[in-house]
């Protein structure tokens, strides 16, 4: 009597579809945080053109106007629109200055919003 070696082809076609299933969900994995990496350069991009937006407002020493002012920048090789208005307070010489960035004007919420007060000098 001879001892059976090596698999069968069932055993085989198995472990195929096992595999197969460990590399579509690798696959799907991968491709999620690629699109999560994307999102977070573009947030982190935003954040700082929020940032230099902000300290730029400061150093011109400009009392913010209760409206809207916008401009759109290149800035990473892509197009941005800025805009911030300042906010009144319950201390009636300082007033807020709330900086929002979008990729396109038309965007219905901010990427990044940044909130810094102003004292009136």
């Amino acid at each position: 009597m001879k001892m059976q070696r090596g698999m069968t082809l069932l055993e085989v076609l198995v472990a195929l579809v096992v595999f197969a299933l460990a590399g579509l969900a690798l696959l799907q994995t991968t491709a999620q945080q690629a699109s999560g990496i994307g999102r977070m350069e573009e947030k982190v991009l935003a954040s700082w053109l929020a940032d230099n937006q902000q300290v730029q407002l400061h150093l011109e020493k400009t009392w913010p106007e209760k409206r809207w002012s916008e401009k759109t920048v290149t800035f990473a090789g892509e197009q941005w629109h800025l805009r911030w208005q300042g906010v009144d307070t319950q201390i009636s010489q300082l007033r807020a200055l709330d900086v929002e960035v979008r990729r396109n004007k038309q965007d219905a919420a901010a990427l990044v919003s940044l909130r810094s007060y102003v004292v009136q000098q």
